[in-house]
This record gives C-alpha cells, sequence and structure tokens, in this order.
C-alpha cells in the first residue's frame, strides 16, 4: 500500500530512541522528510544518521527539550526554515514517574502535565496554523493505553494522558474541515528502553526479577507477547498517510488486545 507520504515533511519528537525513532525511521521509509529532536543534540544526530543510513530519506537531528517552549518553537523554526513546510507532526515525550497517590506532591503533576500534555499542546499551536492555511496536515499523539484502561501504579500517566486525548477530540472538531487530522495512538506494554527502566523499577518493589515483570505483563495480553516498537510505528505512519484522509479524533489502540472495553 502506497501511504502518499513521498515528499510530505514530518517532524517527531523525542525520538532518539523507542517509539519516537521508530515512528521516524517509518516516516523516512515511506519517503517523507524528517526532523526529529531530542534533549541531547548528540543523540538526535545519531539517531537522525541511523535513519538516513537505513532508508536513505533525508533526516535531521536537533536539541530540544519539548517542556521548554523556547525549545519548541526552535525546533518548528528549524524544520520550516529547511523545508518551507510541515505536514506531520508526531508529539511524543517520555512517561512520567510510577506513583500512587500519597507518593504524589503537586509539583510531580505540574511537571507531569509539562511533559505529557503541554508538550503536544506546544508543538500544535506552533505547527497547526501552518497546516491549515496549506489545507493538509496530520497531528499525531503518541500516548498510552491508560488512556483507555488505567493501569494501576501510573497515577500521573492516568491522569495527565486523558487530559491530552480530551484536548485532541476537542482540536479534532475544530480544524477538520481544514484537512488536517488530529489523532493519537496509544500503546501497550512494548519493548522498548522506558518499559525495561519501568520493569527493574517494579522488579525491586516486587521481588520479582526484572524477566518476570516482563513475562507477567505478557501474561495479561491475548497475544501472549509485548508489541514491538515498529508495531507502534506502523499506526503512526497510516493515521499519517492519505489513506488516513477521513480519520479523525480517534485514539487508536495497538496493545495486542490488552484492553478489554468495547470503546
Amino acid at each position: 500500500m502506497d501511504f502518499g507520504l513521498r515528499g510530505r515533511v514530518a517532524m517527531v519528537a523525542a525520538a532518539s530512541r523507542g517509539i519516537g525513532f521508530a515512528a521516524a525511521r517509518e516516516l523516512a521509509r515511506e519517503g517523507a522528510r524528517v526532523f526529529i529532536c531530542s534533549r541531547d543534540a548528540e543523540h538526535a544526530n545519531e539517531a537522525a544518521r541511523k535513519i538516513h543510513d537505513e532508508t536513505g530519506a533525508e533526516v535531521t537531528g536537533v536539541r530540544a527539550d519539548v517542556t521548554s517552549e523556547e525549545d519548541i518553537a526552535e525546533f518548528v523554526a528549524r524544520a520550516r526554515t529547511a523545508s518551507g513546510r510541515i505536514d506531520i507532526c508526531v508529539t511524543n515525550a517520555g512517561g512520567p514517574p510510577a506513583t500512587g497517590f500519597d507518593q504524589t506532591d503537586m509539583d510531580m503533576y505540574r511537571k507531569a502535565f509539562e511533559l505529557n500534555a503541554l508538550s503536544a499542546i506546544g508543538l500544535a499551536r506552533h505547527v497547526i496554523p501552518m497546516m491549515r492555511e496549506q489545507k493538509w496536515g496530520r497531528l499525531i499523539n503518541v500516548t498510552s493505553i491508560s488512556v483507555k484502561q488505567p493501569i494501576d501504579g501510573l497515577l500521573l500517566s492516568n491522569t495527565v494522558r486523558a487530559g491530552l486525548t480530551g484536548w485532541a477530540k476537542t482540536l479534532s472538531t475544530e480544524v477538520a474541515a481544514d484537512g488536517v487530522t488530529v489523532n493519537n495512538v496509544a500503546p501497550g506494554y512494548t519493548l522498548t528502553e522506558r518499559q525495561d527502566e519501568l520493569a527493574t523499577m517494579r522488579s525491586r518493589d516486587s521481588g520479582k526479577s526484572k524477566e518476570e515483570m516482563i513475562a507477567g505483563w505478557a501474561s495479561q495480553i491475548p497475544m501472549r507477547r509485548l508489541a514491538s516498537a515498529e508495531e507502534i510505528a506502523a499506526a503512526i505512519a497510516f493515521l499519517a498517510s492519505e489513506r488516513a484522509s477521513y480519520i479523525t479524533g480517534v485514539t487508536l489502540q495497538v496493545d495486542g488486545g490488552w484492553v478489554r472495553g468495547l470503546f
């Protein structure tokens, strides 16, 4: 299937590793020119080189912290100056700490909101006006299955990502008539560095090994395995495509069947 992305310009946040890196690589494979960011300039440039070497696409790494309004503005400006347009924006950021109510203070809520909500909103504020003007655009937010079914011990993620989902649904109705779609991809348990770190942390609290934690998560999933980052990236690329032109305001869970609800 031709996704119609050859020549399109894509931005992917927090793309030096994990799902962000896989998404950037998948868009590059489809022929898009890709701009990626990371808080570390060396990591951003190294990831860009890897994707270019594998796909032959033009990929640019930019140092940017998505919790900084100034960095977001510079990231978007770099992409627009170099390419003249932005067609696709994938918002993404690392997850907040795993905590329960008693361990979570107000400053932690504020930081989580900045990381997992304001970062996406800030990117949208810069790219949506361009997309509306050119009558074509794709805003795709990487969230979590916790927006469909909250996960025990992830109070901050459950709270903030659900709020972002409501914001995205509202925005999608405001920009739909201009040819701009706004969707969310909600990954389930995925084999990334972040998941490995979470397994290590949970193993300390539970007395189980990291491998036992991962096996326990896999046992909850009908497919009996965790996702690969590439499987999440494929869903992102589809929502970015011409083929998904009539899909907006949805949260697409990519979870191997973990969520049991109908909606």
